[in-house]
């Protein structure tokens, strides 16, 4: 059976038009990846009787080269013509910071015209939270440095101003990371414009200090996403060991979400995320607690119930 084929209003069949198609006939921008690696981890405790404070941290290098030299920035690079964004995600952070083989999931894509002085480029942020204790980091490629920084991000102005058909909403949020050796910050406006039905959000770094490029605003809309995930999935489950106390779980959710929660409360929602254990902790100068670990069939409860992850 003979198919109809198909000619466009030039007279030129698909083959044809493909052949004779001119691939430089747009200017096209440049298109990379970039990566937040996430990790909760220990504050270095002095006192050994008390539990240890955990924190929220996050995987930067340090730029070799201009622009942004000598500034920090995530992990990230050039998407090469023949590989698809997330091989480019893998592939750019081995090479930058020698992390392989990681969960990353998709975050958003960011095209702002004059994000980047080189020319224009559009970028895919990743996300990942990782248990950091398993990872070997070390900088490559044309990353001087890579280093894991405790990071926070806090609300401290809050506008709105209602308007003939609606409302708008105007945050600003105050960013900081710190290590050792260097203490990074910026702020970051969020303004949020609702006329009815319609929702107009934009955000833009009002001031940054350390943080190169536009990667602020990336970190803070990481941070919201993240703490947003921890409230219906069970990703805190990437960073506990295979028995954990529901102490130490709780503390992943409060440095995460950056406030205390009902000891209750927080039981009640985790109940069916755990199994409890015979075993008990043996740390010298704290009471024996009881050890509990993860539950695999969690989803199908769920499902039973018909709730959604």
């Amino acid at each position: 059976m003979q198919q109809n084929v198909l000619i466009n209003k030039q007279g030129l069949t698909e083959e044809q038009f493909l052949a004779s198609y001119d691939a430089g006939r747009y200017e096209r921008p440049s298109v990379t990846v970039d990566m937040l690696i996430f990790t909760v981890t220990d504050r270095e405790n002095k006192n050994y009787r008390k539990l240890p404070e955990k924190v929220l941290k996050l995987l930067m290098i340090k730029r070799g080269d201009h622009p942004y030299i000598g500034q920090w920035a995530l992990p990230g690079g050039f998407v090469q013509m023949d590989e698809s964004l997330e091989q480019a995600a893998q592939r750019e952070l081995q090479e930058e910071t020698n992390i392989a083989n990681i969960y990353m999931e998709q975050l958003y894509t960011w095209g702002d015209v004059a994000r980047d002085p080189r020319t224009r480029i559009i970028s895919t942020s990743y996300m990942s939270l990782v248990d950091s204790a398993a990872l070997d980091v070390k900088a490559s490629d044309d990353a001087d440095d890579a280093k894991w920084f405790t990071v926070t991000c806090k609300l401290f102005q809050e506008q709105r101003t209602v308007t003939a058909k609606g409302y708008t909403l105007q945050q600003l949020a105050k960013l900081n990371l710190s290590n050792d050796q260097d203490d990074l910050s910026a702020v970051i406006r969020t303004i949020k414009t609702v006329e009815g039905k319609a929702v107009k959000i934009t955000q833009e770094v009002v001031e940054s200090h350390g943080i190169a490029f536009d990667h602020a605003k990336i970190i803070e809309y990481g941070i919201g996403r993240l703490r947003t995930k921890i409230e219906y999935t069970d990703i805190a489950f990437n960073l506990m060991p295979k028995l954990f106390t529901l102490t130490e779980l709780q503390q992943v959710y409060e440095v995460i979400l950056d406030k205390e929660l009902l000891k209750a409360n927080f039981r009640r929602k985790v109940a069916d995320m755990v199994i409890e254990t015979n075993e008990y902790t043996k740390d010298a100068g704290h009471r024996p607690s009881k050890l509990f670990r993860y539950n695999p069939h969690r989803a199908d409860i769920s499902a039973e119930r018909g709730e959604i992850l």
